[in-house]
């Protein structure tokens, strides 16, 4: 058996195995480590899972409470959290619906499924008007994929590295982590890949990052002579967030246009109003041609994932894009109709936008107070903070940050650390601004006794 090697680098989280990581676990009660230990006895190893954290006992709100009983604010959430966990809306439609059809054979269809397309064709912009649903947005990735090939009839596609699509084959195939594509040997054909835009740490070496990215992006397309049928991008970045300036997906969309690439954009984090809109490629003025949408969809009660096209790419009726078992779920739906009015009927998009207001100003503050903090990165209530030990060489501090995360779990908060080096901070929508408060004061003991 061929054993392979792990690559010796931290990207999309947390690591599993290191000296922080086994003193957390040390700390543990007896019963909590039985359980650990029977999680790791029974599932497959993996990275960023296996050995697990903690184990999970409840939840409500912005919370989550271990088997110790100790709560955490979940600032992290896999970002399925934007109504909050256990959300009272979101529960009392799911048990409702489980009374009357709790699953619909995908030979029919349901009222429910039918309703939630009907609200996401109304809520995407233009001409995005068709609608497939799928169990997760890796498989909704998937479908994408498949129709552009569909309207293009071209196999070749153009997408980001560090970028993540999903963990299946194919959308590991156009993600660009290296923590999921390593040691799995050849992977999709025709999968091309270009440097991403940074805005503090270029791949170029310079300053001037948005120019150079879509020169580079341009020149693929160019060399690939037309053979591209899609360029698929996270809008924003939610990992170790990455906010492109403002006119750079007009660019993106022009370049696509001029060679004949559709534009994919993968919202699967950051749909639904993370950062102050219900889709994040609104705030750039620029339509799509699909976006993928997910995780929160389901209110973080149900899996639920949705692809949305623009109407006239309804080309592929002799094909089966998805026809996924749990495709037209009632549940999913009625989960996902309900987080959708919740957010409307409590106007959680304007109450995202006045808390970035506000953690830009503590962010912002916190990077003053501590040299620690090379870059702050925000768009609505998602936040990065890039932790680095010299802010001239912008070296990552990786043992930091991994030290700063055990810190702040301690004391209750719990969030991700991307890159190696940065703190991704992905609150609930419905957090309160003391509530932020609490938290960013955690953040600044965790600073403050590493600088001690």
């Amino acid at each position: 058996m061929t054993q392979f090697l792990y690559p010796p680098l931290k990207g999309e989280g947390d690591i599993n195995f290191s000296a922080s990581r086994d003193q957390w676990r040390a700390r543990q009660s007896d019963a909590a480590r039985r359980l650990l230990d029977d999680d790791e006895r029974y599932f497959l190893h993996q990275s960023l899972s296996t050995p697990c954290l903690q184990v999970l006992e409840s939840c409500e709100g912005i919370y989550i409470q271990d088997v110790d009983g100790k709560r955490y604010m979940d600032f992290h959430g896999n970002n399925v959290h934007q109504v909050g966990y256990r959300n009272p809306y979101v529960i009392e439609a799911v048990k409702e619906q489980l009374d009357i059809l709790p699953f619909s054979p995908r030979r029919f269809t349901n009222r429910p499924s039918i309703e939630l397309a009907r609200k996401l064709a109304e809520l995407a912009p233009g001409s995005l008007n068709k609608v497939l649903f799928a169990p997760g947005a890796t498989s909704a990735i998937g479908m994408a994929l498949k129709l552009a090939r569909l309207v293009t009839g071209k196999h070749k596609t153009l997408s980001m590295w560090d970028a993540f699509h999903g963990a299946s084959l194919d959308a590991l195939s156009v993600g660009g982590e290296a923590l999921f594509r390593s040691g799995l040997g050849p992977l999709m054909p025709g999968s091309e890949h270009v440097p991403p835009f940074n805005s503090y740490r270029s791949s170029f070496g310079q300053d001037n990052d948005e120019e150079l990215s879509l020169r580079y992006l341009q020149y693929v397309l160019e060399k690939e002579a037309g053979e591209i049928g899609a360029v698929i991008i996270e809008t924003v970045r939610n990992t170790d967030v990455q906010i492109p300036p403002m006119d750079y997906y007009k660019k993106v969309r022009a370049l696509c246009d001029r060679h004949g690439a559709l534009l994919i954009l993968d919202e699967t984090a950051i749909a639904l109003g993370r950062t102050g809109t219900m889709f994040a490629f609104e705030h750039y003025g620029v339509e799509p041609d699909m976006v993928v949408i997910g995780k929160g969809l389901g209110g973080g009660v149900m899996p639920l994932a949705a692809l949305i096209v623009k109407e006239h790419l309804d080309i592929a009726g002799y094909t089966s894009l998805g026809h996924y078992t749990h495709e037209k779920s009632p549940l999913g739906a009625v989960a996902a109709l309900a987080t959708i009015r919740y957010i409307e009927e409590n106007q959680l998009l304007q109450h995202v936008l006045e808390m970035e207001t506000y953690l830009r100003k503590e962010l912002l503050q916190l990077q003053h107070k501590h040299n620690l903090i090379g870059d702050i990165r925000l768009i609505g209530m998602l936040a990065g903070i890039e932790l680095v030990t010299n802010r001239v060489t912008k070296e990552k501090a990786v043992d930091e940050a991994e030290k700063i995360l055990y810190h702040c779990l301690e004391r209750g908060l719990s969030f991700k650390v991307s890159q190696g080096n940065v703190l991704s901070l992905y609150p609930p929508l419905i957090t309160s601004k003391g509530q932020l408060q609490v938290a960013l004061s955690i953040l600044d003991e965790a600073f403050t006794m590493k600088n001690n």
